[in-house]
């Protein structure tokens, strides 16, 4: 929907740029058939550049940021699901989907109107006799409209003009059909029913139309030796205002145009360069609108980095690498040997090999005492890549264990980012004996401020008893002297009425220095309750990573968790959206107040 809009905006503004340049620049030049061509590619332009996207791939030096393979925070959440009530949603409009529907709407009248035209044209030339003439076709009828072409057909009324007037006529709809004019309508008139809603288009094909009108009069012209005899017979022909529409007719109500451009001198060949005046504009739309810059980091630099950073981790460590001919007896030596050098429980099954007894599919987990699991599962039809354990140690002696695989050390790739933090400590349990993890609960998102509410501070009282006493208008209304005495009177009246009506001015500062506090009270718990839901997103992330090391992205807990994730941001939603109801029911009772003002201010002056 997005991509249509944008489209729909290029193409509108490329319109514009080409009937603005023939505006100022070539409107006013003889350079008709250029000027034809000009307003074409114009359209053809519109539709077509907008698809035409350059992509700049801009190459940018990697991050170098180190493998470091921190330990894992182990966050102890406590257990605090709340349940989730549903809530029926609150209808919305979708802007998209109406702006699509107006613009459907539009396109749809507009091509009724067009099919309508069509007709209209087919019912002229329906059961009318044709007369071949060379590549024309000319169709005399009775029907008071006025002449025009339609691709090789001529139509038009013998009987409504003279000889001489019918013959400048038909050299007119000759240049339109021998120079197939009638694709520049339809063309224009497609244009209009696609870009119905900008008035631009419409200016555009009625420049189409008028440069055609003076192409077919400066050809006539040519061919005629009395131009004044061919401009009264275009005046001649504005009495008959019966046109067919998608046709190239005789009439236009540009007559005076017409004769301006039929009596003025040539242009100048060197003002040609107008035409290229449209080239940096439309340079600088390529340049703004369509080009795509893509930023990719530089493969070989990354490349290093990483190895470099590997590289420093198992120099200060120690690697135990597992190949794709490693035998079971050496798994099962390297299990016992991480038990005993390193206080490390490793788990390996789902071994399988191939014919070449090859290991092409293995499952490694690395427990840790607290209960703790990470884990490598490659599975393939081929022998599979090595993979490593890395053990090191940090400054203060903690020691962390670390799977990768790579292509023989060459290319190294991180499997999982599953990082085990294991301290040196002595236990008699053994991991048969440790209870299972307990699950850890998911962050309460927090609750949405309400905008604070309060009685309002009533409105000054009016003490009626001092109100001034309204003049009494004379019984006859001939009497102008006692009218002018009573004018006098209310005049006095009035003054002493804005004496006596009461000064609101202090009232109304009250109302905006109450409403502005609790404006600032509500923002300040809004920038908290930003931060709170930060911190809330922040603290999800860490959860679902916990949870999806501990127990595994397929496992039932993990789902359940991003279940409870979900409800929970629904539940923010739909907070949200109730935040927005109070801020709308807040607005209607500050215009109810307003009204409550006012009604109480005309019954004031009605009372007086």
């Amino acid at each position: 929907m997005e991509a249509l809009f944008i489209f729909i905006i290029k193409s509108s503004g490329l319109i514009a740029l080409f009937y603005f340049a023939y505006f100022f620049l070539l409107r006013k030049e003889t350079f008709f058939n250029s000027s034809r061509w000009f307003l074409l590619a114009g359209l053809i332009t519109s539709i077509v550049l907008p698809f035409v996207v350059y992509t700049k791939v801009v190459w940018i030096d990697p991050v170098p940021v180190p493998v470091d393979y921190a330990p894992v925070v182990n966050y102890h959440y406590t257990p605090n699901y709340h349940p989730q009530i549903a809530q029926e949603e609150s209808f919305e409009i979708n802007w998209n989907l109406v702006s699509l529907g107006i613009y459907a709407l539009g396109f749809a009248a507009f091509m009724i109107k067009f099919g309508i035209d069509f007709y209209s044209l087919n019912s002229v030339l329906k059961g009318k006799k044709v007369e071949q003439q060379a590549d024309f076709k000319f169709v005399d009828v009775e029907e008071n409209i006025a002449p025009f072409s339609y691709f090789d057909y001529i139509v038009y009324n013998s009987s409504m003009y003279s000889e001489s007037e019918l013959e400048s006529i038909l050299e007119h709809e000759k240049v339109h059909s021998d120079q197939h004019h009638t694709v520049d309508v339809i063309i224009s008139r497609i244009f209009c029913i696609l870009f119905w809603f900008n008035p631009i288009i419409w200016l555009y094909k009625k420049a189409i139309l008028q440069n055609l009108e003076f192409i077919a009069d400066n050809e006539a012209a040519k061919k005629i030796s009395d131009k004044k005899a061919y401009q009264y017979t275009l005046l001649k022909i504005t009495t008959y205002e019966t046109c067919v529409a998608i046709t190239n007719h005789f009439y236009q109500s540009l007559i005076k145009k017409r004769i301006v451009m039929l009596n003025k001198n040539q242009s100048k060949k060197w003002n040609y360069w107008k035409y290229s005046a449209i080239i940096p504009a439309l340079g600088a739309f390529v340049l703004l609108f369509q080009i795509k810059t893509i930023a990719q980091e530089k493969k070989e630099l990354k490349e290093k980095t990483e190895k470099a950073a590997l590289a420093s981790i198992i120099q200060d460590g120690e690697v135990y690498k597992i190949t794709k001919s490693t035998t079971d007896q050496e798994l099962k030596d390297l299990t016992a040997k991480l038990k005993s050098e390193h206080n490390v429980d490793l788990e390996i099954s789902n071994v399988k090999r191939n014919s070449d007894n090859e290991l092409i599919a293995i499952k490694i987990r690395v427990v840790k005492e607290s209960g703790k699991v990470h884990v490598i599962d490659m599975n393939s039809t081929k022998a599979l890549k090595d993979c490593s354990i890395v053990i090191d140690k940090d400054e203060d002696g903690t020691k962390n264990v670390t799977l990768v695989t790579d292509d023989e050390i060459g290319n190294p790739a991180l499997a999982q980012n599953h990082d085990v933090v294991v301290r040196n400590f002595d236990s008699d349990v053994t991991p048969e004996d440790r209870s299972s993890p307990v699950p850890p609960a998911p962050p309460v998102a927090p609750i949405a401020p309400v905008f604070p509410i309060g009685p309002m501070p009533p409105a000054p009282v009016i003490d009626m008893s001092k109100m001034p006493k309204p003049p009494v208008a004379p019984a006859s209304p001939k009497d102008k002297v006692a009218w002018a005495k009573f004018e006098k009177e209310m005049a006095q009246f009035e003054k002493k009425m804005e004496a006596f009506e009461p000064d609101l001015s202090a009232y109304e500062k009250q109302i905006d220095a109450m409403m502005t506090q609790r404006e600032a009270i509500f923002e300040k718990q809004m920038e908290k309750y930003e931060v709170a839901m930060q911190k809330f997103n922040f603290d999800m992330d860490k959860f679902s990573q916990d949870v999806e090391i501990k127990y595994g992205r397929d496992s039932q807990e993990y789902q359940r968790s991003i279940k409870q994730y979900e409800n929970d941001m629904k539940q923010h939603q739909l907070d949200m959206k109730q935040h927005e109801k109070d801020m709308k029911q807040f607005e209607k009772d500050m215009k109810q107040r307003e009204k409550e003002l006012k009604k109480w201010e005309k019954e004031n002056s009605k009372k007086s």
